[in-house]
């Protein structure tokens, strides 16, 4: 939150919410992305899960996504998402706003996802528009309905994923009149290239309508992102007790702070971006004794050694708490 509530509060807001008492307050700062533990053996590690989501509270950060693309979701089963979704709200218990994502081609499984998320206790669904391998997509008219249908499902508001996966072109004049079709669909995470710009138009075509404005892809284009208007962003888990104070300076009016601190960061944000990519956050987690494995499911491998050795020296340098938290 742009002023950020005690843990006390931030808990009674989020019940209160979730009582149908108002809505969820605007969600500005960092909201990263979860990653989802699993065993040497390839299960999950719901133990490690839990974890998992006490370090990132203990990061201080503004809200909690889980079951992202950067949390291995089309990695997991069906009931192994359930398992996940309940763990992560049972151990995060009110503490902080926790977004789920939902995202599926087939609106019917979108609408059970949300359902299952809101009865949870979620506090915001991401949703990609529909899509399946290269070629299969919907048309406008169906992507609204889309978001509507899951709107209607689940009474949560929803941050539109603006994601090159998808490959769903989805415009700033098509954005605006979603958002005003569905009013439910108030957040907009733009990770796509040029992503500063389209957030600049999207913010000057829509106004207040456009409640939440995120950049994403790890803050590889942070500094662009905020001088375009957002208000927020959905890093990884890796080093959001560090990335928080760049974009709350911005926020703040302090751009100088802001870029000092964002230029000590870049090259561990673009070696991850560039270099890693979801396996950096479980390396550092594993690293940091968060949890007990970094192992990914095949086809994904592990980082190969000299990634690993190279992501290990820059992360020392920036001395994240994940890399603290559980030594």
């Amino acid at each position: 939150m742009q002023v950020r509530p005690t843990r006390e509060g931030t808990t009674q807001m989020v019940t209160a919410f979730r009582e149908g008492h108002g809505a969820l307050p605007a969600l500005t700062g960092v909201a990263p992305i979860a990653p989802t533990p699993f065993k040497d053996t390839g299960d999950l590690d719901l133990e490690g899960q839990r974890r998992v989501m006490d370090c990132m509270v203990d990061q201080g950060v503004d809200a909690i996504c889980i079951l992202a693309n950067y949390s291995e979701q089309f990695a997991l089963t069906d009931s192994e998402r359930r398992a996940v979704l309940d763990t992560c709200l049972n151990a995060v218990a009110g503490r902080v706003p926790v977004i789920v994502t939902v995202s599926h081609f087939a609106t019917r499984v979108a609408c059970d996802r949300a359902r299952d998320a809101a009865s949870a206790g979620a506090s915001m669904l991401m949703l990609m528009p529909p899509y399946h391998g290269a070629t299969l997509r919907a048309d406008e008219g169906q992507v609204i309905e889309h978001f509507a249908a899951v709107a209607g499902a689940s009474g949560l508001p929803i941050m539109v994923q603006d994601a090159p996966m998808a490959g769903t072109p989805l415009t700033v004049p098509f954005l605006v009149r979603l958002g005003a079709a569905v009013p439910l669909v108030r957040a907009f995470k733009v990770e796509v290239a040029g992503a500063a710009s389209k957030l600049r138009a999207l913010i000057e075509a829509g106004g207040n309508a456009i409640v939440e404005p995120f950049d994403g892809e790890e803050g590889i284009t942070l500094m662009a992102d905020l001088d375009a208007g957002a208000t927020g962003t959905m890093p990884s888990a890796m080093i959001p007790d560090l990335i928080r104070p760049v974009v709350m300076a911005h926020l703040a009016g302090d751009r100088v702070a802001a870029a000092a601190g964002y230029a000590r960061l870049l090259p561990l944000i673009n070696f991850e971006n560039r270099q890693c990519g979801l396996r950096a956050t479980k390396a550092v987690f594993r690293a940091g004794g968060v949890i007990a494995s970094d192992a990914v499911r095949h086809p994904l491998m592990s980082l190969h050694p000299a990634i690993h050795a190279g992501l290990m020296e820059l992360v020392r340098e920036a001395v994240p708490l994940a890399l603290r938290w559980g030594r």
